[in-house]
């Protein structure tokens, strides 16, 4: 079915080059109606597919036939017992229970806004330090900084990451160390 709508937007596409280059409106409107011929197929595929795993497997009918006459299966399936029935439950080892992921940087919650001083936001104004931020979270920190942990950082200037509205971290304290790095 589908290599039949296949074929059918192609010839569309061929249909609706031919209009353009004819300037005929009757070639585009049979492409127009080949379009939505293929999408009505691909409509209707789409229901029998979903009507046929919608549909539950039926268990076949009983043989009709006398019993003599019934084919003797020409293969056996022997089912192999499932890991644990196979003798004593308590010589069946416990499985071993899995450790605790660490918790990665992306779960850790963000850190504070650090308190800046009035006379320090006027110092750090001027530096041109370089301080690094994470896509998509508020907060500039020092490369040092531990919440960073794995994070791919954007390096930026520290008076270019506060023009942008970038706030200190809490936990690194990237304004308090610029400045007295500075003073």
């Amino acid at each position: 079915m589908l290599y039949i709508v296949l074929v059918l937007v192609l010839a569309a596409l061929g249909l609706l080059v031919t209009a353009l280059i004819t300037a005929s409106s009757l070639w585009a409107w049979v492409s127009i109606g080949l379009s939505v011929l293929a999408g009505v197929l691909l409509v209707l595929d789409w229901l029998r597919r979903r009507r046929r795993a919608a549909a539950p497997v039926a268990a076949p009918e009983p043989s009709e036939t006398p019993a003599e006459e019934e084919p003797e299966p020409a293969e056996q399936t022997v089912l192999i017992p499932a890991a644990g029935d196979l003798g004593d439950p308590a010589d069946t080892p416990e499985p071993e229970a899995e450790p605790e992921p660490a918790a990665s940087p992306a779960d850790e919650p963000e850190p504070g806004v650090e308190e800046t001083p009035e006379a320090d936001v006027a110092v750090l104004a001027d530096l041109e330090d370089e301080v690094v931020v994470v896509d998509e979270h508020p907060r500039y920190h020092l490369t040092t900084c531990p919440w960073l942990g794995s994070r791919e950082r954007i390096p930026i200037g520290v008076g270019e990451a506060r023009q942008l509205g970038f706030t200190p971290c809490a936990r690194c304290a990237p304004d308090a160390t610029l400045v007295a790095a500075h003073s």
